[in-house]
């Protein structure tokens, strides 16, 4: 980690029921052959814990897996559980969705520093549209979190609307995420081009 940066713990998003996928486990389809899960470890390499949120499958680096709770509750649930879940308390979460290959280690650092002096830093598409791919601070974070029966089926904007983010522009494909066989076909049509 750059000089001037404070510890920060991962949350990997990876329990989600990929109805447009068919019920695919996303964790473990393949990009430039490496799973998506693969991608989204070596994203979050700087962390100094990484919580999965999905079912646990045999990984390189040592992470702790949970399922959210509700199971399949949505990303506000799996993020609430995924940070219930880790060891110690930092002062930072970096949050990504297991189905983003793009977004890299430089990304975290970029949205880290965005994210000083303000509650965090998103991750923006060229539409300006959030990501599912944030630096959040802890503290901030508990302050607008839903209690437990409110973490169920919501999207992440409710909590990020009540934050100061700092939108941070994506750079080439770091935008881009896996919904679909389409959008996996369109990448790897992308690659061959």
């Amino acid at each position: 980690m750059e000089p001037g940066l404070t510890s920060f713990a991962a949350i990997v998003l990876a329990g989600g029921q990929a109805t447009r996928l068919g019920g695919a486990d996303k964790a473990t389809i393949e990009v430039r052959g490496r799973s998506l899960l693969e991608h989204a470890l070596d994203t979050v390499i700087d962390a100094a814990e990484v919580v999965v949120v999905g079912q646990q499958v045999p990984t390189e680096r040592p992470v702790t897996f949970v399922v959210e709770d509700p199971q399949y509750g949505g990303p506000v649930a799996g993020l609430l559980t995924g940070r219930d879940s880790l060891l110690r308390e930092f002062p930072w979460l970096a949050v990504i969705a297991v189905d983003m290959p793009f977004v890299s280690a430089a990304t975290i650092r970029r949205m880290h520093e965005a994210a000083v002096g303000h509650d965090g830093a998103v991750l923006v598409d060229p539409g300006l549209r959030r990501q599912l791919a944030f630096i959040v601070d802890s503290a901030r974070l508990a302050e607008v979190e839903p209690d437990r029966e409110g973490r169920y089926g919501h999207p992440v904007s409710t909590l990020l609307d009540k934050l100061d983010l700092v939108a941070v522009p994506a750079l080439g494909r770091e935008h881009r995420d896996i919904d679909s066989w389409k959008d996996l076909r369109d990448l790897g049509d992308e690659e061959e081009a």
